[in-house]
């Protein structure tokens, strides 16, 4: 008769008093209670040393794939000094730091995190439909300083009341963050911050940015003095479809980290927050590691344009 999982305890204390009792063999009692004769020995040697008869845990006594104290330590240590990079990050950073040791995979990394209280959980968000990429000709970077994005971080305000609009440009190969800098969102102004970015990196082949001012307009051709000024200079110019952000996703994806790593909760004036956008921007290049790039930062994949700035305009 098969066993009842509710009384299996009744039944184990039966058959181990069988065992003691019975003139029938091992083989037959152990053929009724439909358990094999290694269970069955093992039933009785566990009642006659420990009077105990309960299903013991299969965890193992030593862990090999445990976090050592010291490990521990590291890891949080490390989180503190970068509370938002995730188990892969710190893994990433750990090995850059310490390749003689070996580290816990992502997993147990953020294990240790969320018992030592160092994960936050956000609201949930709404998974977002896939929207199809733009059948228009925008060009997959393959090398620095192919294609650069820019775009206006969207606007907040600081501590004292002021308006804070960032001027984010980035190179789309190698993720390096060429410029995020507060400035008024004019032609002026924009055009003054590229020509010194133009200086330091050199020119690249293309500019990639929404249908906004200053880089667009609705006038024939969309263009503006602004974009006018970079065919000039032999840049091309590349537009995403509106409202398809998507389509410069590795940009937006740097403003959403560039808002919670800087402006939550804004600084208390626009002169200290951009202290905290230049914090940022030095560790975003050189020190924190990137998923899309091997888990490297993106100092290590960027490097000057061979494409000069001129010093007059023919």
């Amino acid at each position: 008769m098969p066993w009842k999982e509710t009384c299996y305890m009744d039944e184990r204390l039966t058959f181990v008093a069988e065992c003691e009792t019975s003139d029938e063999s091992m083989t037959q009692i152990c053929a009724r209670y439909h358990v094999s004769r290694k269970t069955g020995y093992k039933w009785l040697a566990r009642w006659h040393e420990w009077r105990e008869l309960a299903d013991r845990s299969r965890a193992p006594h030593q862990v090999p794939w445990a976090i050592s104290a010291a490990q521990a330590g590291q890891i949080i240590e490390l989180r503190r000094r970068w509370p938002h990079f995730g188990p892969c990050k710190l893994k990433a950073k750990l090995e850059q730091q310490h390749p003689e040791q070996s580290w816990p995979a992502p997993s147990t990394i953020g294990d240790l995190l969320r018992r030592a209280g160092l994960v936050e959980r956000g609201p949930g968000r709404r998974r977002q439909p896939k929207v199809a990429a733009s059948a228009g000709p925008l060009q997959v970077a393959l090398y620095p300083n192919q294609v650069w994005a820019i775009d206006f971080k969207g606007s907040f305000r600081t501590g004292d009341g002021r308006r804070c609009d960032p001027l984010t440009i980035s190179d789309s190969y190698s993720r390096y963050l060429l410029c995020c800098t507060i400035i008024a969102p004019t032609i002026e102004q924009t055009r003054v911050q590229m020509e010194r970015v133009f200086k330091e990196y050199g020119l690249p082949g293309t500019i990639r940015s929404d249908n906004g001012s200053p880089f667009a307009s609705i006038r024939a051709g969309g263009l503006t003095a602004l974009s006018v000024w970079w065919l000039k200079v032999d840049i091309g110019l590349e537009r995403i479809e509106k409202g398809h952000p998507e389509q410069n996703g590795r940009h937006e994806r740097l403003h959403r980290t560039l808002k919670v790593e800087t402006a939550r909760p804004p600084a208390a004036s626009c002169q200290a927050q951009q202290v905290r956008f230049d914090c940022f921007r030095h560790d975003y290049n050189y020190e924190r590691p990137h998923e899309a790039l091997g888990q490297i930062p993106p100092a290590q994949r960027y490097w000057r344009s061979a494409r000069p700035y001129p010093s007059r305009l023919g």
